[in-house]
């Protein structure tokens, strides 16, 4: 399809739908065919390798959100960062922030990212789903991808960015936090958050 034959309410169709840029959609347009679905894939695929090589920047901005659940029963507080002060004020960061912090009141995660949990908690975690596969007659030379299957059903419960997102469990919190970055252009990290839930020992 030549550049003629895309029409410029197809490029701000697809520009309203993902939030990249006109040259961007345009392109992925043209890439695609006219093909509006395909499009967004290209354009994922390609913001999402830009979201990988801006993965060193320093995110030094940011905000602190807090979100209180069940007339005070729990309260969160998440830090999300960014690079600039602009990004942290768009209603897109502003939005995964909130998200983020119901996403913890909901699911009551235990740490950030996988590189967050201790080593000695993996090695039990390790150790008891490989006595619990034996348990269940599995053979010793499937075991470490049982117990690998075992492990990512652990994190999928205990580490945020591994959770199913609470409002489409289609995709994990990880790719929440990916889509923003695209669309905002710069690296997002969440920092930490904390937890409370009345009653509950500390």
């Amino acid at each position: 399809m030549s550049d003629k034959e895309i029409p410029a309410s197809e490029v701000k169709r697809l520009r309203e739908l993902t939030g990249a840029g006109m040259m961007e959609c345009k392109r992925a347009l043209q890439d695609s065919n006219g093909d509006i679905d395909r499009a967004q894939e290209i354009l994922r695929e390609r913001g999402l390798a830009g979201v990988e090589n801006r993965r060193g920047r320093v995110a030094g901005d940011g905000v602190i959100e807090s979100y209180i659940h069940g007339e005070g029963r729990i309260g969160v507080l998440v830090e999300v960062n960014c690079e600039t002060d602009f990004v942290a004020r768009t209603p897109e960061f502003r939005e995964l922030a909130r998200e983020l912090a119901m996403q913890v009141a909901a699911q009551a995660p235990r740490w950030v990212s996988r590189d967050d949990v201790p080593d000695d908690v993996v090695a039990s975690e390790r150790k008891v789903s490989a006595e619990r596969a034996r348990q269940l007659g599995r053979p010793e030379n499937v075991l470490d991808r049982i117990v690998d299957g075992m492990l990512d059903s652990f994190y999928k419960e205990t580490v945020l960015l591994d959770q199913p997102y609470i409002r489409d469990d289609t995709k994990r919190v990880d790719d929440l936090v990916k889509d923003v970055a695209t669309k905002v252009g710069e690296n997002v990290v969440v920092r930490r958050f904390v937890r409370y839930q009345l009653g509950e020992e500390a």
